[in-house]
């Protein structure tokens, strides 16, 4: 089995059930951690999602089991040992990028049914301006959305550094008729991205969010999720599904916009003019 069916078949598990934060962070860690999961100790898992053991207790039991132990087995039940073995041949920068083809072979299932992605483009293509929120790793994410936005969106703001007018420009793009905000959100979660979320709710705004799991931190201030795993084999995390995402996600918002073909022709045109790109 993949590491997408192994994420998939964890997911499911923990659909229906209402999680505290703490327990949040327990089947994001999970997640993120799929091919290993069935064989981590309670105490591996603890230190992993930086919370207590007995939290991973109470975690098993809220999922309907008698407690850790029985949810590991089930877990080796539906998550077979074998998943890893093809990766055991595989150098490390290769696992790196086998593990990125699972994460979007993961999205592509997503992608079946494309209703979510249909609705946040509406949602984004009828806010006028159209804040795009994206901090610290997830700022380049933003940034190249926002790049290609501004091609067929009249006006995009891209929100990408923190402090004290990170407010203010939220409070800004409301005054100018803003309905809707796009935020990426990627780990390690900013702090200021959940309270940015969180003011942007309350300020009437709709928030759609690429996050990197449906149990990230800022789930519970997103009306519409949309998820796109990271990669987690090297020292830094690899985001080419969420990047996908983001491209999907422009093309559902040109279908939105009515106007947004003439908009890329009229570029055509002036960039042509004036001689912007080498053929």
């Amino acid at each position: 089995m993949s590491d997408t069916g192994a994420t998939a078949r964890l997911q499911k598990l923990f659909e229906g059930h209402r999680l505290t934060p703490t327990q949040r962070r327990i089947a994001h860690c999970m997640v993120r951690r799929a091919a290993d999961a069935p064989f981590l100790s309670s105490v591996e898992l603890a230190e992993l999602a930086g919370v207590s053991q007995p939290s991973v207790t109470r975690f098993a039991v809220t999922l309907g089991f008698d407690g850790y132990p029985a949810l590991r087995r089930h877990l080796r039940d539906v998550v077979p040992a074998a998943a890893g073995a093809a990766a055991d041949s595989y150098n490390e920068y290769q696992q790196a990028v086998h593990a990125e083809i699972d994460n979007l072979r993961h999205l592509a299932s997503l992608l079946a049914d494309p209703e979510p992605v249909v609705r946040a483009g509406r949602l984004l293509a009828a806010s006028r301006p159209l804040p795009v929120l994206g901090l610290r790793a997830a700022g380049a994410q933003a940034g190249g959305f926002a790049y290609f936005a501004r091609k067929v969106h009249p006006d995009v703001r891209l929100l990408d550094e923190g402090g004290t007018l990170l407010v203010d420009r939220i409070d800004a793009a409301v005054r100018a008729g803003a309905s809707a905000l796009l935020c990426f959100a990627l780990p390690r979660h900013p702090r200021e991205v959940v309270e940015a979320l969180a003011y942007a709710q309350d300020a009437g705004l709709t928030v759609v969010t690429v996050a990197d799991s449906t149990f990230a931190p800022v789930a519970r201030y997103s009306e519409l999720l949309l998820p796109a795993a990271v990669g987690t084999g090297l020292a830094f995390d690899t985001a080419c599904a969420p990047m996908l995402l983001g491209r999907v996600l422009l093309e559902a918002m040109c279908d939105a916009l009515p106007d947004a073909q003439a908009r890329l022709e009229e570029f055509d045109v002036r960039a042509a003019a004036r001689g912007l790109f080498v053929e």
